[in-house]
């Protein structure tokens, strides 16, 4: 688990990301290098590497030697319109993916009402969580806080955020919000607690099937 948003959970395409990051960050600041690039869009070298040349070839931005060794880099015009249509498409998906996850997020937190379990911690720090504490606004139940091992915050979305399980108050209920190690976390959830404490949104893909094995704990 960890604090940086991953670029691509379910209907949010990374490679869509990728490229309007690559764009909006060569328009805001043209002598970017590919290091300072892959530490903002949140990927390898290598990766960030291939995406401008991906954007070079494809007429989207114009590649400039500027002595010693650097190079500048601008956008071009078709570029800015790959951008304006990029900046369309993703906003639609990130919608969608809203949609999608507060839906599920929902279904999950009435099923836990409708076994009477109120007291949900949710386990991991993501856009999942932030909305989990917005469902929370709408249906009967109490978000104790975060479980994250990885995460450097103290507060999330509203809710406190702890290293250990048993750093909070107990739980009667767990929801999976762990984009990174999904199923890892979900398959160590159920063997502690059970499969009818725990529930992951579909969105995750997790197998609801009993792991064979105990896994590590977020402890």
């Amino acid at each position: 688990m960890s604090d940086k948003k991953p670029i691509d959970i379910d209907t949010v395409d990374a490679d869509m990301a990728i490229t309007l990051g690559l764009l909006t960050a060569v328009e805001r600041e043209g002598q970017v290098t590919q290091r300072s690039l892959a530490g903002e869009l949140g990927i390898a070298l290598g990766l960030a590497n291939s995406y401008l040349k991906r954007a070079a070839h494809k007429g989207w931005i114009k590649v400039q030697q500027v002595p010693p060794n650097r190079y500048a880099y601008y956008v071009t015009p078709q570029g800015f319109h790959e951008k304006a249509r990029l900046t369309a498409e993703y906003l639609s998906s990130s919608l969608t993916f809203f949609r999608r996850a507060k839906t599920q997020i929902s279904e999950a937190l009435e099923e836990f009402v409708a076994q009477d379990r109120r007291a949900v911690v949710l386990i991991g720090v993501s856009e999942l969580a932030e909305i989990a504490a917005l469902c929370q606004l709408q249906i009967d139940v109490t978000l104790i806080g975060i479980v994250d091992p990885d995460s450097s915050k103290d507060s999330f979305a509203g809710l406190p955020v702890v290293r250990r399980i048993e750093d909070l108050p107990a739980g009667e209920a767990y929801l999976i919000t762990d984009v990174k190690k999904s199923q890892a976390t979900y398959d160590a959830m159920i063997a502690r607690y059970g499969m009818a404490r725990v529930k992951a949104p579909r969105l995750l893909h997790v197998r609801t099937d009993k792991p064979a094995a105990r896994p590590e704990l977020p402890q």
